[in-house]
Protein backbone atom coordinates (compact mmCIF):
# COMPACT_ATOMS: atom_id res chain seq x y z
CA UNK A 1 0.00 0.00 0.00
CA UNK A 2 1.28 3.78 -1.05
CA UNK A 3 0.18 6.78 0.57
CA UNK A 4 1.57 10.31 -0.70
CA UNK A 5 0.15 12.90 1.46
CA UNK A 6 0.48 15.91 3.27
CA UNK A 7 -1.21 15.00 6.78
CA UNK A 8 0.53 14.18 9.51
CA UNK A 9 0.22 9.76 10.73
CA UNK A 10 0.02 7.69 13.31
CA UNK A 11 2.42 5.20 13.78
CA UNK A 12 1.23 2.21 16.01
CA UNK A 13 -2.64 2.80 14.18
CA UNK A 14 -0.94 2.51 10.77
CA UNK A 15 0.55 -1.44 11.92
CA UNK A 16 -2.37 -2.31 13.92
CA UNK A 17 -4.07 -1.34 10.31
CA UNK A 18 -1.45 -3.29 8.47
CA UNK A 19 -1.50 -6.55 10.82
CA UNK A 20 -5.27 -6.68 12.03
CA UNK A 21 -6.33 -9.84 11.62
CA UNK A 22 -3.53 -11.24 9.91
CA UNK A 23 -2.37 -13.96 12.12
CA UNK A 24 0.70 -15.41 9.35
CA UNK A 25 2.80 -12.22 10.33
CA UNK A 26 5.08 -13.49 12.30
CA UNK A 27 7.42 -10.44 12.36
CA UNK A 28 7.11 -6.35 11.58
CA UNK A 29 10.15 -4.16 10.50
CA UNK A 30 9.46 -0.18 10.38
CA UNK A 31 11.68 2.44 9.19
CA UNK A 32 10.24 6.38 11.04
CA UNK A 33 12.31 9.12 8.73
CA UNK A 34 12.01 12.38 10.95
CA UNK A 35 13.21 15.93 10.18
CA UNK A 36 16.44 16.88 11.58
CA UNK A 37 17.41 20.41 12.78
CA UNK A 38 20.43 20.09 11.48
CA UNK A 39 22.20 18.55 8.03
CA UNK A 40 25.97 19.13 7.02
CA UNK A 41 26.83 21.17 10.00
CA UNK A 42 23.89 23.93 8.76
CA UNK A 43 21.08 24.61 11.25
CA UNK A 44 18.04 23.49 9.51
CA UNK A 45 14.60 25.34 10.55
CA UNK A 46 12.53 23.80 7.94
CA UNK A 47 12.23 21.37 5.20
CA UNK A 48 9.37 21.42 2.41
CA UNK A 49 9.08 18.26 0.21
CA UNK A 50 7.90 18.65 -3.26
CA UNK A 51 6.98 16.07 -5.83
CA UNK A 52 5.15 15.39 -8.86
CA UNK A 53 1.84 13.99 -8.13
CA UNK A 54 1.20 10.75 -10.45
CA UNK A 55 4.55 9.77 -10.87
CA UNK A 56 5.33 9.70 -7.38
CA UNK A 57 3.49 7.21 -6.89
CA UNK A 58 4.06 5.12 -9.90
CA UNK A 59 7.31 4.93 -8.78
CA UNK A 60 6.99 4.10 -5.10
CA UNK A 61 4.06 1.30 -6.41
CA UNK A 62 7.09 -0.05 -8.88
CA UNK A 63 9.71 -0.43 -5.70
CA UNK A 64 7.03 -1.98 -3.29
CA UNK A 65 6.36 -4.74 -5.76
CA UNK A 66 9.76 -5.17 -6.38
CA UNK A 67 10.26 -5.76 -2.67
CA UNK A 68 7.20 -7.71 -2.83
CA UNK A 69 9.33 -10.14 -5.59
CA UNK A 70 12.27 -10.52 -3.68
CA UNK A 71 10.33 -10.86 -0.27
CA UNK A 72 7.53 -13.15 0.67
CA UNK A 73 5.32 -10.35 2.06
CA UNK A 74 2.04 -10.81 3.91
CA UNK A 75 1.79 -6.57 3.98
CA UNK A 76 4.04 -3.84 3.07
CA UNK A 77 2.88 0.00 3.87
CA UNK A 78 5.16 3.51 2.20
CA UNK A 79 3.69 6.65 3.35
CA UNK A 80 5.84 9.68 2.63
CA UNK A 81 4.88 13.17 3.23
CA UNK A 82 5.33 16.48 1.42
CA UNK A 83 5.46 19.97 2.05
CA UNK A 84 6.42 22.09 4.72
CA UNK A 85 7.96 20.06 7.60
CA UNK A 86 9.52 21.29 10.74
CA UNK A 87 12.44 19.43 12.90
CA UNK A 88 11.09 16.51 15.08
CA UNK A 89 8.16 16.09 12.38
CA UNK A 90 7.31 12.83 10.93
CA UNK A 91 8.57 12.84 6.75
CA UNK A 92 8.26 8.96 5.96
CA UNK A 93 6.99 5.61 6.96
CA UNK A 94 8.03 2.47 5.56
CA UNK A 95 6.56 -1.15 7.09
CA UNK A 96 6.70 -4.48 6.35
CA UNK A 97 5.21 -7.98 7.54
CA UNK A 98 6.32 -11.13 6.40
CA UNK A 99 6.15 -14.69 8.50
CA UNK A 100 9.91 -14.51 9.39
CA UNK A 101 11.86 -11.65 10.57
CA UNK A 102 14.83 -11.82 8.45
CA UNK A 103 12.66 -10.87 5.38
CA UNK A 104 10.62 -8.16 7.08
CA UNK A 105 13.65 -6.45 7.77
CA UNK A 106 15.61 -6.69 4.43
CA UNK A 107 12.79 -5.38 2.79
CA UNK A 108 12.05 -3.01 4.71
CA UNK A 109 15.96 -1.59 4.65
CA UNK A 110 15.60 -2.19 0.87
CA UNK A 111 12.73 -0.24 0.27
CA UNK A 112 14.13 2.96 2.52
CA UNK A 113 17.36 2.45 0.35
CA UNK A 114 15.46 3.10 -2.66
CA UNK A 115 13.11 5.23 -1.31
CA UNK A 116 16.39 7.52 -0.98
CA UNK A 117 17.27 6.95 -4.48
CA UNK A 118 14.60 6.62 -7.08
CA UNK A 119 11.58 8.29 -5.49
CA UNK A 120 11.08 11.66 -7.06
CA UNK A 121 10.81 14.33 -4.03
CA UNK A 122 12.94 17.21 -4.09
CA UNK A 123 13.95 18.56 -0.91
CA UNK A 124 14.05 22.36 0.09
CA UNK A 125 15.61 22.87 3.44
CA UNK A 126 15.43 26.37 5.08
CA UNK A 127 18.85 27.49 6.79
CA UNK A 128 19.73 31.11 8.39
CA UNK A 129 21.46 31.89 4.79
CA UNK A 130 18.51 31.17 3.27
CA UNK A 131 16.57 27.98 0.77
CA UNK A 132 18.92 25.59 0.08
CA UNK A 133 18.06 22.15 -2.55
CA UNK A 134 19.54 19.18 -1.34
CA UNK A 135 21.52 17.56 -4.03
CA UNK A 136 21.30 13.71 -3.93
CA UNK A 137 24.00 11.83 -1.64
CA UNK A 138 26.75 9.13 -3.21
CA UNK A 139 26.35 7.64 0.32
CA UNK A 140 22.35 6.58 -0.50
CA UNK A 141 23.66 5.02 -4.12
CA UNK A 142 26.39 3.21 -2.26
CA UNK A 143 23.97 1.87 0.04
CA UNK A 144 21.05 1.16 -2.71
CA UNK A 145 23.62 -0.07 -4.85
CA UNK A 146 23.86 -3.22 -2.48
CA UNK A 147 20.31 -4.56 -4.06
CA UNK A 148 21.41 -5.00 -7.39
CA UNK A 149 20.72 -8.00 -8.50
CA UNK A 150 23.57 -9.67 -10.86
Amino acid sequence: MIRVQEKDFDVGQEIRNLTLGNHAIGGVASFLGLVRDIASEEEISAMTLEHYPGMTEKMLAEIEAEANRRWELDASLIIHRYGRMEPGEQIVLVITCSKHRKAAFESCEFLMDYLKTKAPFWKLEETPEGGKWVDARDSDDTAASRWIEK
